[in-house]
């Protein structure tokens, strides 16, 4: 069960190598409670949805701190559904970033409404409140701010902005990479109409295999998600609406509400190790080289990645260093959605969101993940140490590096 993220990683002995994700480690020590979970599945023949299904949703409902959740297949049907329970479509726009994963925009899409982009926060990567503020129109039914990389972006302004609009304006929270994240003490969840979750393996809660939910405060909304979940069918074989099939396998929930006993536990390693990041790139003076993450004050990061910025002329080049000495990185996200070739007849210049393009060249997360060693941590850092003290400083720019402004 060891994700596959990075070739070189994963085929180099442990010894050696530092994987972007090891999904083994997790499921090494949990492996004897999941069995058990599935077990108990096998034997009620409740395979989807069940009992097993709604405990997941209240334990999910009560650590996101509102009052409802709702299962379904995945995170990109959980950003769907809560499109499609509010009539969002043709004719409607939605105003999300572009620098973010193409499911938050394709739901937007796939219901005929408009996606409009807005440029990011260049600390947080989150959608900029001003920018937002800039692009409402009568046509805007709804915001989709992006929780990237586990830290939240400013709720406080973006709900000001939906709730001073002359009509009404949806707030849903794509927090997908960014359970348990905070602002002022609350929630990833707590702040929008609705929120998408997603538990894809890769998630700081991440189960088996494909796996997402809706949380909400409001009970009409929760009833509806239901609805449109089962193919718009209630009683059964009676269709009030068009709904889609997205419903929550038992398995993945029996993994997650074992899992979530660990999650806060978890949350608190990722945080551990990015401040060891910090200290560690600190130690080895390569602040003139890279640009490391920021938390925001009032704000608990869950560092669902932990992205790091170097200049694009070096991004190529440090990967494939890195790779050869089998250390993992990746790229989220070298475009923004705005230069995707399907999105190219909405008219968006590639710099025309400058920040979103700045960062779509600049940005390398490296693991991050609970179960990294402090040794593996240490041999991350000297691998980037080692490709600038012989790769950069002495021969690519004997002079010193240019400035971050001409890049």
């Amino acid at each position: 069960m060891k994700g596959n993220f990075n070739s070189s990683s994963s085929t180099a002995s442990a010894a050696q190598s530092v994987a972007l994700l090891d999904l083994s480690r997790q499921y090494n020590v949990l492996k004897d409670e999941m069995l058990i979970a599935l077990k108990h599945v096998c034997d009620s023949g409740q395979f989807v949805l069940g009992p097993t299904v709604v405990e997941l949703e209240h334990n999910i409902a009560s650590y996101c701190q509102v009052d409802h959740a709702v299962g379904c297949a995945s995170g990109s049907d959980a950003l769907l559904l809560a499109l499609m329970v509010n009539e969002i479509g043709k004719g409607d726009e939605v105003i999300v970033p572009s620098f973010t994963f193409f499911a938050t925009v394709s739901a937007v899409t796939r219901l005929g409404a408009t996606p409009v982009f807005a440029d990011i926060d260049p600390v947080t990567f989150n959608i900029e409140p001003n920018e937002v503020r800039r692009l409402v129109t009568s046509r805007t039914k709804a915001i989709m701010p992006v929780h990237l990389f586990g830290q939240m972006a400013d709720m406080i302004a973006l709900n000001d902005i939906a709730h001073s609009a002359p009509s009404p304006i949806l707030v849903v929270e794509d927090a997908a990479q960014s359970i348990g994240a905070e602002l002022d003490g609350r929630r990833a969840g707590s702040w929008g109409d609705m929120t998408a979750l997603s538990f894809y393996p890769t998630k700081n809660l991440g189960g088996a295999g494909d796996g997402g939910m809706v949380v909400t405060r409001d009970a009409e909304l929760a009833k509806k998600l239901r609805l449109y979940r089962g193919h718009g069918m209630e009683p059964r074989y009676y269709h009030s609406v068009v709904g889609i099939n997205s419903r929550l396998d038992a398995f993945q929930a029996a993994i997650l509400n074992v899992k979530m006993q660990y999650l806060e536990n978890w949350s608190q390693q990722r945080d551990r190790n990015a401040q060891r990041y910090s200290e560690l790139f600190s130690e080895h003076g390569l602040a003139d080289y890279i640009v490391l993450p920021q938390t925001k004050p009032n704000r608990r990061h869950v560092w669902n990645q932990y992205t790091i910025r170097v200049l694009p002329e070096l991004r190529t080049t440090m990967r494939q260093y890195l790779s050869e000495k089998k250390i993992g990185s990746e790229i989220y996200y070298p475009l923004g959605v705005h230069e995707q070739k399907c999105y190219t007849n909405l008219g968006y210049d590639p710099q025309s969101l400058p920040e979103t393009y700045r960062a779509s060249r600049e940005v390398v997360a490296l693991p991050i993940y609970p179960e990294l060693t402090e040794q593996e941590q240490v041999t991350v850092v000297q691998g980037i140490k080692t490709f600038f003290d012989e790769n950069v400083a002495r021969k690519l720019y004997p002079s010193g590096l240019p400035s971050r402004e001409a890049a």
